[in-house]
């Protein structure tokens, strides 16, 4: 037997008094067994699986849209636009800033290689201090040869860091004066949005050197109705569209750009009424149904950055709308899962997550805890 001496308080009939007696116990009872520490590993990622970013901390958080379950947690910092999962590899790739006192101090920029099964870093690679923090997905992305990714920077001058991620070694920048974004294309080549109303092709080689550059000519008025810088990737390849609810679908052979005539989400009534795009993220496209979803609000002029009240369902190649689902809450970004009987994701101005079936348009669940503020959403 063992002896354990237990001192406190105690308040009896005599008033405060000083407890000190021991207690026995039997030595098994007393010990007390380590906890282990273990490490989990992710299991196979499904389409439904997403990445939504804390908008005020900055993590993400890897959640199953079909069972509204979470898988992990990234620990990004809050200066990290996007992520970029690489599945052949078993990576993912962020683009983060540190500073050596939190919000100030000196600064360091990294790309981080993840572990995808683990979540874990195991890899950085030093890029120029200029990565533009801010939550867009298109200013990381990787290049169809597997090997090159590109992170756009802003300083406030544009240009893009090309890292090799094979070789986890930085590989190149180059300047884009007026344009930014990086819209993958084929033959290890990304598109770029410029100012003037232009797109931009740069192509590079194998070991991440910029060797073509060309521009189209202007396709729209930035004063007159401006082009958003959120576009959607479709199979052959991006969805651009106007503050006025015009959409664009740029393509790529060789050199040459192409830029469809624009069709318009709105009818002249629905102008007249006010109804915009806008919000964060407010655009998503299921590549298989050819479904391209829209968050709308009746804001008017200048609504860009409103959140939607309403998601409109269009079918791409109609050009048409196939459906209009109004919403209980304010609607900022979207996700839709790439399989055959899709879910949509929104985040809430309530602060949860909204999974709706694409089928009937009904919300199926909610996601609460998914950081402070729910954020910008992506596909893992």
């Amino acid at each position: 037997m063992s002896s354990i001496r237990v001192i406190g308080w105690q308040v009896g009939a005599m008033g405060l008094f000083l407890l000190n007696a021991p207690l026995s116990a039997s030595a098994g009872e007393a010990r007390i067994s380590p906890e282990t520490v273990t490490r989990s590993t992710l299991g196979e990622p499904q389409p439904t699986w997403f990445i939504v970013r804390d908008a005020v901390k900055g993590p993400g958080y890897v959640f199953d849209a079909a069972s509204g379950e979470m898988q992990g947690l990234l620990s990004l910092t809050t200066y990290t636009p996007a992520v970029e999962v690489n599945q052949q590899r078993g990576e993912i790739y962020a683009a983060e800033v540190f500073y050596s006192r939190g919000v100030r101090g000196e600064r360091t920029d990294v790309v981080t290689i993840y572990d995808l099964p683990t979540l874990s870093p195991k890899a950085e690679v030093k890029v120029p201090n200029k990565i533009a923090a801010l939550p867009f997905r298109q200013y990381i992305a990787l290049l169809d040869d597997n090997r090159h990714l590109a992170v756009f920077n802003m300083t406030p001058a544009f240009s893009v860091s090309i890292v090799d991620i094979r070789d986890q070694a930085f590989a190149a920048e180059v300047s884009t004066p007026g344009c930014a974004l990086i819209m993958p294309t084929q033959q290890r080549a990304f598109l770029q949005l410029c100012g003037d109303g232009a797109l931009q092709l740069l192509r590079f080689n194998g070991q991440g050197e910029e060797v073509e550059r060309v521009r189209s000519q202007p396709f729209f008025d930035i004063n007159e109705d401006p082009v958003f810088d959120k576009p959607v990737a479709t199979d052959e390849g991006w969805l651009l569209t106007s503050y006025l609810g015009k959409v664009f679908h740029v393509t790529v052979d060789q050199s040459e750009m192409s830029i469809s005539e624009p069709w318009s989400m709105l009818t002249d009534e629905e102008f007249d009424a006010g109804w915009r795009p806008g919000g964060g993220q407010f655009l998503a496209y299921h590549r298989q149904k050819d479904l391209l979803f829209v968050l709308m609000n009746p804001g008017g002029e200048f609504a860009h950055d409103n959140s939607g009240t309403e998601i409109w369902v269009y079918d791409r190649s109609a050009q048409r709308r196939v459906h209009r689902a109004p919403i209980e809450y304010l609607g900022s970004n979207l996700f839709v899962s790439q399989d055959e009987q899709p879910v949509l994701t929104v985040t809430g101005g309530d602060g949860l997550l909204h999974v709706l079936d694409v089928a009937t348009m009904t919300e199926t669940r909610s996601i609460a805890e998914a950081g402070v503020l729910p954020g910008h959403l992506q596909a893992f």
